[in-house]
């Protein structure tokens, strides 16, 4: 989907926000997408709004997640239970690279190393969630070896110094 996306990441009272939009066609409709992702302090998704359009669909999502007695993370889209991502702690937004910041940034794994993470996937255009399994992989200081669909899909991710990605070869790349 080539298009652009404009994304401040900031700390305010306890919590890390990303707010974006991502505006690019799709099927030869244009599309613009805003979010505002909620993290608390270890960067775990506490809450997510995404507003905007997919052509002539008009696009309003509040997804909650709370946490219940026994510890487990429910997810809410527009306070409809989503129990097939129970458990999840990170939101990837399929229309944007830059949410894969959020568990590389939360798992903070040494190079050489990897981890596998459970992610609630908001598929686009279906705007459904969806658990995807995904695997980080520190190359280096900078790069990450991004998997998922169990080896059907492998990326290298550029970070920069905050963790945050620069370059999703072939989906997104910051301009400098």
């Amino acid at each position: 989907m080539p298009g652009h996306e404009s994304v401040r990441v900031f700390f305010a009272e306890d919590s890390w926000y990303l707010e974006g939009t991502s505006v690019f066609l799709y099927e030869d409709k244009p599309c613009r997408l805003d979010y505002l992702i909620e993290c608390d302090e270890k960067w775990q998704t506490t809450a997510a709004d995404i507003t905007g359009w997919a052509g002539d669909e008009l696009i309003d999502l509040e997804i909650d997640i709370d946490i219940d007695i026994n510890g487990d993370r429910r997810w809410f889209i527009n306070e409809k239970e989503s129990p097939e991502v129970k458990g999840c702690i990170d939101i990837d937004l399929n229309f944007s690279p830059i949410t894969n910041s959020l568990p590389i940034r939360r798992l903070n794994i040494a190079v050489g190393k990897e981890a596998g993470v459970k992610a609630a996937w908001l598929r686009f255009p279906s705007f459904q969630l969806e658990p995807l399994e995904q695997i980080y992989t520190r190359v280096s200081e900078t790069t990450y070896r991004y998997e998922s669909g169990g080896g059907s899909f492998i990326s290298e991710l550029d970070v920069n110094e905050a963790g945050l990605v620069t370059n999703y070869p072939d989906y997104f790349e910051i301009e400098k």
